[in-house]
């Protein structure tokens, strides 16, 4: 129902475990935005969404289309696995997906894992997964058209057609958001500096296609491509963008043998690329290839195996590789899952071997479990271990280590270990769940000093360590009319060489969200409140903290017809979560939405 909490108990989650389970059920930290929330929200961007979920902070060089980076449980950017659709997005450049362009209209929901997950997703998931699911098409065809407009000359437009039936289904949709943008940069003294509007032009599609081929047999192809056009400083008189684009397209065959045994076979793409002119001409692009084929066996209510067995080849295109512009690498893993259920205990076991084509073999593990109390109370625990392999840029490019000194060798993964303990609490329109952790992450590439490499002015090295600890509380509640949903984070992010604070990442976060139905009107406030960080590993670049007010309002003016209004930063908040890069002023904006069955 509208103003409903976004994480429900009854929502059957797939990230989690691999395979879908009730969010009652499973014993990791996890939590699910629904398209409820995402159409109540107003369709703003990706940040919107992220920003109510517990142990998550973002961070932004400036406004829409600038790059982006998110921190999960205080990891960096690269450690956080993302997938679109099952489909795995990732940078071989610096590491990570690009988030800023990622179309929040065709999104059906988002489900965030937190910790350590490479015994059940490999390399990279050492803060955690991101898994983003776009649209599906169910019942009859429907239409959803959206055209909206506000300040800083934002203009966004959508349209989407989906429906089906138990043999064949659909869901298509295509978006453009573009605007005149504000100043990003904010350094005057620096030579970069312009004082221009840095506006921005994002474009995308996507494509669902499933249908029934045989009994028991169905075929899938899910399909996203996003591009987008973002001013930046890179000289006085030029007008300087960073284009990236994006691509996730991937084949299913999911298929039934029994009541027991099921099987899903998939082969994908997906690309990242990132280019910047016209001052600095920049191009790197990443291709990762993926087939994999997971088996399911449940030997009863109680008791489920699965299996996964995958390839991963991943390709990258960059001028400063010393490779001369390409390098590629593949990594073959096998991993299994045991889920059981013993009555009030529930148990998840995961494990999975990776052999990496440059630098061999890792082994990870995690064991997770539940006990319900009794009285809505569950406590859960686990422990497990993650890795993310060097990026091909790291490896191979200018920076990267030269072997042939003495004494110098090939960059190692870094290695995380894990544990972690939870209590929630669930009765009526009441819950609450707090979870602490303890992840210490070691040979962590950083970019050191020069001599170990060819370039002159620094090279790649596994000399860094860090402590990333805390605790995270959430709860939600029901008063009359009014549903209210809050998070607080606790977070000590160290750097375990120097006893510092991570940079760009803040010890205490929190957000407060009150939402109403009154009839046709639906109304939403949302408090973010983020304490002081530091821009520099030296912590002498402070960087204030702030606290923003954001609103949102829909009416529901006749059959299938909707106006939506959003107004981020109501009282004009100036502050950086990066210093010199300038945060959105006081923004709104209006989209009317027709939506109906045919």
């Amino acid at each position: 129902p509208p103003g409903a909490p976004a994480n429900r108990l009854d929502d059957v989650t797939v990230t989690g475990t691999r395979s879908p389970m009730k969010l009652s059920d499973v014993a990791a930290d996890l939590t699910v935005i629904n398209r409820d929330t995402i159409e109540r929200q107003g369709f703003g961007n990706i940040a919107t969404l992220l920003r109510n979920v517990a142990g998550l902070q973002m961070t932004s060089n400036g406004g829409p289309g600038n790059s982006t980076s998110l921190y999960l449980r205080g990891a960096e950017t690269r450690h956080t696995v993302v997938l679109i659709d099952g489909v795995r997005v990732d940078g071989q450049s610096t590491g990570g997906a690009s988030w800023q362009n990622l179309p929040v209209s065709q999104i059906e929901r988002i489900e965030v894992l937190k910790g350590p997950a490479s015994a059940l997703y490999g390399s990279d998931a050492i803060g955690g997964v991101v898994q983003i699911f776009t649209r599906k098409g169910q019942g009859r065809p429907q239409i959803d058209l959206g055209l909206g407009g506000g300040n800083l000359g934002q203009v966004r437009a959508d349209v989407g057609v989906n429906g089906g039936s138990s043999a064949f289904d659909y869901a298509g949709a295509l978006s453009m958001d573009r605007g005149t943008g504000f100043n990003v940069y904010s350094r005057t003294t620096n030579a970069s500096y312009n004082p221009d509007r840095d506006g921005w032009r994002n474009y995308s599609g996507s494509l669902r296609l499933a249908g029934r081929i045989a009994d028991g047999q169905r075929l899938e192809f899910v399909g996203l491509k996003s591009r987008g056009d973002a001013g930046y400083d890179a000289g006085k008189n030029a007008d300087d963008r960073g284009i990236t684009e994006t691509l996730a397209a991937q084949f299913n065959l999911k298929s039934t043998w029994s009541d027991a045994l099921s099987t899903q076979l998939s082969a994908g793409q997906s690309e990242e690329n990132y280019e910047t002119k016209p001052s600095a001409p920049y191009l790197t692009k990443t291709r990762i290839r993926n087939a994999s084929l997971q088996g399911f066996y449940r030997f009863n209510e109680q008791h489920q195996l699965n299996g996964v067995l995958e390839r991963r080849e991943d390709r990258l295109v960059n001028t400063a590789l010393v490779s001369g512009g390409e390098s590629t690498r593949s990594q073959n893993a096998l991993g299994l899952s045991y889920l059981g259920n013993f009555g009030a205990l529930s148990v998840q076991a995961h494990g999975r071997h990776d052999d990496d084509s440059d630098f061999g073999d890792v082994d990870t593990g995690n064991l997770a479990a539940g006990y319900k109390l009794g009285g809505g109370w569950r406590v859960t625990a686990s422990a497990g271990s993650a890795f993310r392999a060097p990026t091909l840029y790291q490896r191979g490019s200018v920076y990267g280590p030269n072997t042939s000194l003495p004494g110098v060798q090939e960059l190692r993964p870094e290695r995380a270990h894990n544990r972690e303990a939870g209590l929630a609490w669930a009765q009526g329109d009441l819950d609450f769940a707090v979870t602490t952790f303890h992840n210490r992450v070691t040979d962590l590439i950083a970019f050191g000093a020069a001599g170990t490499c060819p370039s002159k002015t620094g090279c790649y090295g596994n000399v860094a360590r860090a402590l990333l600890k805390g605790t995270s509380l959430k709860g939600g509640a029901a008063l009359g009319p009014v549903n209210l949903s809050a998070t607080v984070d606790f977070l000590e992010p160290t750097d375990a060489n120097t006893g510092r604070v991570l940079q760009r990442r803040a010890k205490r976060f929190g957000t407060l969200r009150a939402e109403t139905s009154l009839q046709a009107w639906t109304l939403g406030a949302t408090l973010v409140g983020s304490g002081k960080r530091f821009d520099d590993a030296a912590n002498t670049t402070r960087l204030g903290g702030y606290g923003l007010l954001n609103v949102d309002a829909q009416y529901a003016f006749a059959k299938a017809w909707r106006v939506q209004l959003n107004v981020d930063n109501v009282f004009d908040r100036a502050y950086q979560t990066a210093n010199y890069y300038n945060q959105a002023p006081r923004t709104w904006f209006v989209m009317l939405r027709y939506s109906p069955s045919l």
